[in-house]
Parts: C-alpha cells; sequence; structure tokens
C-alpha cells in the first residue's frame, strides 16, 4: 500500500480519544482524519471523510458502537473497516458476528495496535486485489460478451483470462489474396456447398472451411446458429418476425431478412427475449 488508511477515533471518553489518536501517530500507514467523541459525530464524520478504517469504541452514551454500524448501513453510508475498542470483553462474539476485523481490550498496548494495523493493512490489500479481479473480468465480459460466472470459473481452473479465446478477425484468402475481416462486423454466415459466404459490411468474402470449424472460432454469446447452414451476428439483428405459416425470420439492421428453423426458434427467441 502507498496511501495512508483514511481512520477515524470514536470514543465518548476524551482521554482515551486522545490516547488512541496519539498512539497512532506512531503508525506512519495510518492517518487520523478526525476523533468522535459521539455515535452522532461518527456517522457525520463517515459522510464527510468515507473512512477506510473506524476505532470504534462500544459503550456510548446516546448511540453505542453497534448501533453507529447499524445506522452506516441503514443510511448507505460506506462502511470503514472496524476495530472495537472497549474496556470490556462481554461483546467479543456479537463483535465479529458485525464483521470486525478486530477487538482491542482497553488499556491497549502497542504490540496489539501493530497486529490490528497489520490486519487491516491485509484486508485493504485482499480488497484491493478484488476490484481489480472484479473490474478485468468485466472488462474481459464486455470485450468478449462471456458471461461473468464463467469467467469466474475459468479464474479458478488457473487459466489466463486476460486476453480473449476467440480472434478478433478472421483471414480470408481469395484470388490470391488475403483479406483481414473484423469478426464484429461480420453480419451473418450461410454455406454455399463446400463453401462459407461471410457477409460484412456491404461486402461477402468466400472462405473455404466447414460451417463447424468457423463455428468453434466464433464467440457464441455473439454468434448464434439459426439454421443447419446459417449463423447470425446477434449483435446485428433488429427484430424477429413470425409469419402465418408458423416460420420465424430474423430481421437484420441492413434489411436482410434470415429464416430460423423450427429447431433453433426456441433458442433464439429466449436470447432475443432477454437482450
Amino acid at each position: 500500500m502507498t496511501e495512508r488508511i483514511k481512520t477515524l477515533v470514536v470514543d465518548d471518553e476524551s482521554l482515551a480519544r486522545k490516547g488512541l489518536s496519539v498512539r497512532l501517530e506512531d503508525f506512519p500507514e495510518v492517518q487520523v482524519l478526525d476523533a468522535c467523541q459521539s455515535g452522532r459525530q461518527a456517522l457525520e464524520a463517515v459522510k464527510a471523510h468515507q473512512p477506510q478504517l473506524m476505532f470504534l469504541d462500544i459503550q456510548m452514551p446516546g448511540m453505542n458502537g453497534f448501533e453507529v454500524l447499524r445506522e452506516i448501513r441503514q443510511q448507505q453510508l460506506p462502511m470503514p473497516l472496524v476495530v472495537f475498542v472497549t474496556a470490556y470483553d462481554q461483546y467479543a462474539i456479537k463483535a465479529f458476528e458485525v464483521r470486525a476485523i478486530d477487538y482491542l481490550l482497553k488499556p491497549v498496548d502497542h504490540e496489539r495496535l501493530q497486529k490490528a494495523i497489520d490486519r487491516t493493512m491485509s484486508t485493504i490489500e485482499q480488497q484491493q486485489q478484488q476490484q481489480q479481479q472484479d473490474k478485468l473480468i468485466n472488462l474481459v465480459a464486455d470485450a468478449t460478451g462471456e458471461d461473468c460466472e464463467d469467467i469466474l470459473k475459468r479464474l479458478a481452473s488457473g487459466e489466463d483470462i486476460s486476453g480473449s479465446r476467440y480472434p478478433e478477425h478472421i483471414a480470408i484468402k481469395e484470388s490470391g489474396e488475403i483479406t483481414r475481416v473484423a469478426i464484429n462486423a461480420i453480419e451473418w454466415v450461410d454455406a454455399a456447398g463446400d463453401y462459407m459466404c461471410i457477409h460484412a459490411q456491404n461486402e461477402t468474402h468466400i472462405l473455404r472451411r466447414t460451417m463447424k470449424e468457423l463455428e468453434q472460432e466464433l464467440n457464441p454469446q455473439r454468434f448464434q446458429r439459426i439454421h443447419r447452414s446459417a449463423i447470425v451476428n446477434m449483435a446485428h439483428v433488429e427484430k424477429l418476425c413470425s409469419r402465418q405459416n408458423g416460420e420465424y425470420h430474423l430481421i437484420l439492421r441492413n434489411g436482410k431478412q434470415l429464416k430460423v428453423s423450427r429447431s433453433y426458434k426456441d433458442r433464439i427467441k429466449k436470447l432475443i427475449l432477454n437482450t
């Protein structure tokens, strides 16, 4: 950690409040923003400073430490990490039930205070790592169309998620030239014998590959089979229409109509309803 831990001290006893604030000056990683003498002051300080850590007395007149935490939750304020500081040990179990990271008995000695700070730093680092992981997962999900739960499973199995499993371009060799076609630009694909017709940005490219081989290179979160010989990019779908004869057709943004076979109809309807 490079930034100091933004901290509040809350205690109705003046000597205890000042004493702990002075003791915390021995820890350069801690920045005491305010010292509050009541639960009400603590709530205002949480609103104003959004601290990462709060040393909180339990027995205080008007609003005790547990009630302070309840009010923070009810007011939907950012919840700091909490170290309870009290002269009584009978609240220890309840303190950990509300997920306090430590419970210190007065008078607090330097070694126990050091352990509480170390535990706080470790918890903050874990939170930051989790936030970075969540950010990465969301970026991968946005880029690939994959479900976040699937990405988490891959991450848990040790798989690298920093890059997509699917290519961003496909190379198509035509008349002695190789054209790189962006995957996201592909609107639909249909089979023509032993070839694939790749339709992208008002152009049609001929690819010598089987439908099954091509399908393995396309992200299933974006590309869906709508017929035995057709795949469509769902991002280019405008609407799904039913005909009087019971057939369904997809209408693409460019006006193209594609027939949906009966075996794929229900899946396509579900995908459209859920997007």
